[in-house]
């Protein structure tokens, strides 16, 4: 689904991304894990056309995307969700799903005047889809809140229901996990797997959790100074004493001491 090839990326005399080459398999849930400075953030951010790359490219199922912009590969099928939520915290929860499809005819004025029925069939299908995903993913007593007053947790579901009104392709989710407490995250972790499983979502994941990891992913690649260093099952991973050096420095770790919350 996604194949990246010598992909760099410098910021001034830095090399965030130095080389990195990898791919997501069509109907997997990737993981990305390394330590803080690893480049898995930037990298992210240039697969989802936020950042332009100085060099290499980028394969989105059997097409080369290197450089579009991110409105363009959303169109594509490529959606993504950040770590810090970007809900439209003045709009209710179900406002933000419906104000996620592109090209809705409401968008002219002109449509607003003179083919205000239309408009309005459109919208209630959207409205349809957006109570449809908010009650699969168990929220839909939350869609009359505003956004802005939503948990940490409840709005990384909301960010993940807007994923799900364009049906993507593929859903990269940046830490899905953070600042969400145990409970719900297992409900989340719960979705990802039944999207995966029922709908045949393709996710690459960066995440710090490695338990979230372990339950979730297969493969894990492991970035270091900008490349990958090496992927494999987690339980390869946490044996492995390269990812064990790269975390704690030094080869003083132990096989499976690659720590939780150390991605």
């Amino acid at each position: 689904m996604i194949q990246v090839d010598n992909i760099v990326k410098r910021f001034g005399g830095i090399r965030a991304v130095d080389g990195c080459s990898l791919a997501v398999a069509k109907g997997s849930v990737t993981g990305l894990i390394g330590p803080n400075g690893a480049g898995k953030s930037t990298l992210f951010n240039i697969i989802a056309g936020m950042l332009a790359p100085d060099g290499g490219s980028i394969m989105l199922d059997g097409r080369d995307v290197t450089g579009w912009p991110a409105h363009r590969l959303f169109r594509e099928g490529l959606a993504r969700t950040f770590q810090i939520a970007h809900e439209f915290a003045r709009m209710t929860v179900l406002e933000n799903l419906m104000a996620v499809p592109a090209g809705q005819s409401g968008e002219r004025l002109v449509n607003t005047w003179l083919r205000w029925g239309a408009v309005r069939e459109e919208e209630k299908k959207i409205r349809a889809r957006a109570e449809e995903v908010l009650d699969q993913l168990r929220i839909d007593h939350v869609k009359h809140e505003l956004a802005g007053n939503l948990s940490g947790g409840q709005k990384k579901l909301v960010e993940l229901a807007r994923t799900m009104m364009w049906h993507p392709k593929v859903v990269l989710l940046d830490e899905i996990g953070a600042g969400v407490n145990r409970t719900l995250l297992a409900e989340i972790a719960g979705e990802i797997e039944r999207l995966n499983r029922d709908h045949g979502y393709t996710f690459f994941v960066i995440e710090h959790d490695m338990d979230l990891i372990a339950r979730l992913c297969d493969p894990v690649i492991v970035m270091a100074e900008g490349r990958v260093l090496t992927q494999g099952s987690m339980a390869e991973i946490r044996a492995n004493a390269e990812v064990i050096e790269a975390y704690l420095g030094g080869g003083k770790g132990k096989p499976g001491k690659v720590q939780h919350g150390a991605a």
